[in-house]
């Protein structure tokens, strides 16, 4: 059946060539119009913008229809703007993301240049175009670098990075096209759905996105959600106490499962951590570790379990300015201002003896699968996505299209070398480097962390070998390190080449030595710089091309082969010569974790002597089946989040649709009417069941209930007693009543008045009740695994119960609208001056050791101010006694009835 393929292959091409040759045809029509438009002034090609811009929007045409002439109009301005002229290749590549499809193009291919030609003919719809990087310095390097295209071509090119003022956030999302880093844009949306009206939102909706590094952000990445986060308890003394207790543990005390990454407590660890918990006086006596109360200690336990065996410092994180910093296992940058969440990056900064700052609370969440999901369309660019295809297809119905490259690959790539020890590969790895600089070839050593990236640093510096590292302490001189890692006789260690940014160019990059050159003798005429270094720079080329052009030396094999793939894939650019080659050894982490055993075996039959290395195709078969089952199962736990996921983004889709449309519309009073006749039907209907006779109603439930829920002391019993009165009529006349009630209100205050106040009630309570029941859906989710003992499938469980919960949260911010909109009225006179006075009182000087009052802030209108009216006086209460009070919150309603918040009458502070 091989054989069968293999031969129809050749007959008719594979798929992806039938892909490239139906393209051929369109590239043919751009290149026909290219001396048309080169004929064009600057002027002309604005023009040309501008009319195209208003067939597609005006005229009905299709994109696809003006392709040929965009396309044209970019690549003549790009030609002005930047001296490129692109390829055939990379109109190629432009064609394939227009249509949807992810471009996959090969180190050095121009992809930079590529992501202009769709970027530009979407904008043409007026919509808004993004271009997501993965740093923030790609994005503003690229906008700045394509925004020349962009200003040639009379559009607009805005930049979205970390810490902007918001106003100018908006106009970078109202530009035409915008460049922005993954992360930026996942938080700003969330960002925009936790605002207070339209136009403080920053984005402008979803319509097309081209990724750059697309496997890095679409597939490494979307394992994680992004979280925006508040401030919880503080429980750092906890932490503290529990992380002395984790290296007294011995090895049978836990299990350790390096594939799945995980690790839990065996029976006799249980014991052994109930006995050292209670001798450090953290589990009270007579009370067990899986008692109920004991919860947040098994909780922080396991924690510290995980951030013991499962984080390495210089490999999951660094510290640095005594803090704990993660580190990308895909990029090998750090990843400022991310945190492990539920706890164990605190258990992590116990561990290191940092300042462990407070654990958060989730405000808002999504994950990368479901924020790039909301684009009407998508597209990628990167140089590895092949082996993901079926991943990208599944989740994100993006094809993958294999581009060829402008001139042929000459880079050779040689079989894996497998050693039996490290310390035997780690010489083999030396020895090569040795004999390729004294050739004078630059050599880009990969390593998988930076402890490794050191360690071999150390043996480079003993072997008396120059060198550069590039990991993430280094990640400020990172583009110089790169930039200088082909020259003649370079030896360069990096931890990761995902998406740096800058190519290596054979003898060096031109524009870096110009630029030091021009800084070091500013008196020199620039040109002249230019041109002497460009022809010291050619020399030195041709001297690293013959010496075999840039050898990429991997020290150990990924997880995933995209990753290898990219390393070897900085060889070769472009044509020129290179070569790749592996060492590996049967203790790094693949070959250890997957199957060393029987390769062990095969080179003790061999009788394989000390420092030798066995090179082999099986191997290399070997291991890319080991590689592949990795990437499986990773698929498979980015699969099962998104199922999980996709539970609540159907219910973040409502919620946040909910919110637009409370944020768009002018008068919401329908809608808080609709949701005060709710609660009235469904508190009838709790205090008179249906299908019951009058004898079983609790009419004096019902008229507590009106009291507390809407603020109205009605006469049920002289209702229910009218003769002919049901639950339906009674019903009927409570809504009759709840309606002039607020009316009356709405009259008080002024219609425009209350038409904001509701807006506002209603918005902060859609995010405080959307807030807990996200923290209640963490919790479902925690334990919701454990329902698979019982033969039940944790998913389907996790369905059903999140639906239940987003109902009664629905339920519940009914309530919650209803009853503080019943209790709103407008300032009397009277309270208005009493107002004023407690603000100039809290404004006055206070003794060292008092605490200050919260004052209150002064209204923009006193006449319009909002307070809440006279509430029930707490049953029991006694102004003396302070345990007669309940336990409210600082901001509930004071117990005594006053109708003030707790905090400014009997909860206030001296």
């Amino acid at each position: 059946m091989l054989g069968f393929n293999s031969l129809a292959r050749k007959v008719f091409g594979s798929a992806n060539d039938r892909k490239v040759k139906a393209v051929r045809p369109l590239v043919a029509k751009i290149n026909a119009l290219e001396p048309e438009f080169a004929a064009l002034s600057d002027e002309g090609i604005i023009a040309k913008t501008r009319e195209l811009q208003k067939r597609v929007q005006e005229g009905g045409e299709s994109l696809d229809a003006v392709l040929p002439e965009a396309f044209a109009n970019c690549r003549e301005a790009a030609k002005r703007a930047l001296g490129l002229r692109a390829f055939d290749v990379q109109l190629m590549g432009g064609i394939f993301m227009h249509q949807a499809n992810i471009a996959e193009m090969r180190t050095g291919e121009g992809k930079t240049l590529v992501a202009t030609f769709p970027a530009y003919l979407n904008a043409l719809a007026g919509k808004g175009v993004h271009v997501v990087t993965v740093n923030d310095y790609l994005a503003r390097r690229d906008a700045d670098w394509m925004g020349k295209v962009y200003n040639h071509l009379g559009m607009t090119c805005g930049t979205v990075v970390p810490f902007q003022g918001d106003a100018e956030k908006r106009a970078a999302y109202r530009a035409d096209i915008t460049y922005a880093t993954n992360n930026e844009l996942g938080f700003d949306y969330l960002r925009d759905n936790m605002k207070g009206s339209v136009d403080e939102m920053a984005q402008r909706g979803h319509f097309f996105a081209i990724v750059d590094e697309v496997d890095s952000i679409l597939i490494d990445e979307a394992r994680t959600p992004l979280i925006i986060s508040g401030p919880a308890q503080d429980r750092s003394e906890l932490y503290t106490q529990i992380d002395k207790l984790v290296p007294s543990l011995t090895e049978e005390h836990y299990k350790l499962d390096e594939k799945a990454r995980n690790v839990t407590f065996t029976d006799e660890g249980n014991d052994a951590m109930e006995v050292l918990l209670r001798g450090a006086g953290v589990l009270p006596e007579g009370q067990h570790m899986f008692d109920p109360e004991s919860t947040t200690i098994v909780h922080h336990i396991n924690q510290a379990l995980r951030a013991h065996k499962l984080f390495f410092r210089d490999q999951h994180y660094i510290v640095r300015d005594g803090e704990v910093v993660l580190i990308d296992e895909f990029t090998g940058r750090m990843m400022k201002g991310r945190r492990l969440s539920d706890g164990l990056h605190q258990a992590i900064e116990a561990k290191e003896g940092v300042k462990i700052q407070a654990e958060n609370v989730t405000l808002a969440s999504v994950t990368f699968q479901n924020y790039f999901r909301l684009y009407e369309k998508l597209a990628g660019m990167t140089g590895t996505a092949a082996t993901e295809a079926e991943e990208f297809m599944q989740i994100y119905g993006l094809g993958v299209v294999e581009v060829p490259t402008n001139r042929p690959v000459q880079r050779k790539d040689e079989h894996d070398k497998v050693y039996r020890t490290a310390k035997e590969k780690y010489a083999g790895v030396i020895e090569s480097i040795k004999e390729a600089h004294e050739r004078g070839q630059p050599i880009l050593v990969g390593t998988t962390s930076i402890e490794k990236s050191e360690t071999l640093s150390t043996l480079l510096t003993a072997a008396g070998i120059p060198h550069s590292v590039l990991n993430a302490r280094q990640h400020e001189q990172e583009a110089k390190i790169v930039a200088d890692a082909g020259k003649l006789g370079a030896v360069t260690i990096a931890t990761n080449m995902a998406g740096r940014g800058t190519d290596i160019k054979l003898g060096g990059n031109v524009e870096f030595k110009v630029m030091e050159a021009i800084a070091a003798h500013p008196d020199d005429h620039p040109d002249a710089i230019r041109a002497r270094i460009e022809s010291e720079h050619k020399a030195e080329e041709e001297a690293v091309k013959a010496a075999g052009g840039l050898f990429v030396l991997g020290t150990e094999r990924h997880e995933s082969r995209r990753i290898d793939n990219q390393l070897r894939g900085r060889s070769g650019r472009q044509g020129d010569p290179g070569r790749s080659e592996f060492f590996l050894s049967l203790e790094d982490d693949l070959m250890r974790i997957f199957g060393s055993e029987r390769l062990d075996k095969v080179l003790s039959t061999l009788g394989m002597k000390e420092g030798e290395a066995i090179v082999h195709p099986w191997v290399n078969k070997s291991l890319e089946k080991a590689q592949a089952k990795v990437e499986g199962r990773n698929f498979d736990v980015r699969k099962q989040l998104l199922r999980f996921d996709d539970v609540m983004n159907d219910q973040r889709k409502a919620i946040f649709g909910q919110r637009m449309e409370i944020m768009q519309a002018e008068d919401i009073s329908e809608i808080a009417t609709d949701m005060r006749h709710q609660v009235i039907d469904d508190l009838v209907a709790q205090y008179m069941p249906p299908r019951t006779y009058h004898d079983d109603w609790d009419l004096d439930g019902l008229k507590q209930a009106g009291r507390e829920k809407l603020n109205m002391d009605m006469p049920i019993e002289v209702w229910a007693a009218e003769e002919g009165v049901d639950q339906a009529a009674l019903s009927e006349r409570i809504i009759e009543n709840s309606d002039t009630y607020m009316a009356e209100k709405a009259a008080a205050f002024g219609r425009e008045t209350m038409e904001q106040i509701e807006k506002q009630v209603l918005l902060q309570a859609i995010d405080s009740k959307w807030r807990d029941h996200l923290l209640r859906l963490e919790h479902l989710r925690s334990v919701i695994g454990f329902r698979s003992y019982a033969q039940r499938d944790p998913l389907n469980e996790y369905k059903t119960e999140a639906f239940q919960l987003f109902e009664t949260m629905l339920e519940s911010l009914r309530v919650q609208v209803t009853e503080q909109l019943s209790r709103i009225r407008p300032l009397t006179k009277e309270e208005q001056d009493q107002m004023m006075a407690q603000m100039l009182a809290a404004q006055q000087p206070r003794p060292a050791q008092a605490e200050p009052a919260e004052a209150l802030p002064a209204p923009a209108d006193a006449g319009a101010a909002v307070v809440t009216a006279p509430a029930t006086r707490l049953a029991g209460f006694d102004e003396a006694d302070p345990s007669t009070w309940g336990n409210p919150a600082r901001n509930d309603l004071c117990p005594c009835g006053s109708g003030e918040k707790f905090k400014h009458c009997h909860g206030r502070l001296a």
